[in-house]
């Protein structure tokens, strides 16, 4: 796969752009409804992509490898369902055309979330998502 065709696997929903914590007993990870300060919130885009890991050493770069590492990876992410041989959702861009599909079908984190420039990272225990967001 070229790295084109790579990122074109990228569905838009930026869930990955959300600030994890882990149970350091439990190996739990709790996803937050805070996301990276380069995250454009409405767009569900980075706007320092290309520099992202510069400004942001802690922004993951996926790769086939690392994806199959990432058990916190949503079960929606392409790169997560190709790396198991599961197919695309059916709202993906690739199958619909539609960039803006993810977001219709509510699979994206647009309109949910806070940037991390807006609150104290010192307490992000308060933004832990509850089980049905």
């Amino acid at each position: 796969m070229t790295p084109e065709q790579w990122e074109s696997l990228c569905d838009g929903c930026a869930q990955c752009c959300l600030h994890k914590l882990e149970d350091e007993d439990s190996g739990d990870i709790f996803f937050t409804r805070v996301v990276c300060r380069l995250l454009d919130i409405e767009q569900c885009k980075c706007s320092a992509y290309e520099q992202r890991h510069i400004l942001n050493p802690e922004c993951v770069e996926l790769n086939p490898e690392v994806v199959l590492r990432l058990h916190w990876l949503p079960e929606t992410c392409a790169y997560r369902r190709l790396a198991f041989g599961d197919p695309l959702p059916d709202w993906h861009p690739l199958t619909t055309g539609d960039p803006g599909s993810v977001h219709r079908a509510g699979a994206s984190v647009r309109n949910k979330v806070i940037s991390e420039r807006d609150v104290d990272m010192d307490n992000l225990e308060e933004y832990i998502q509850e089980e049905d967001e």
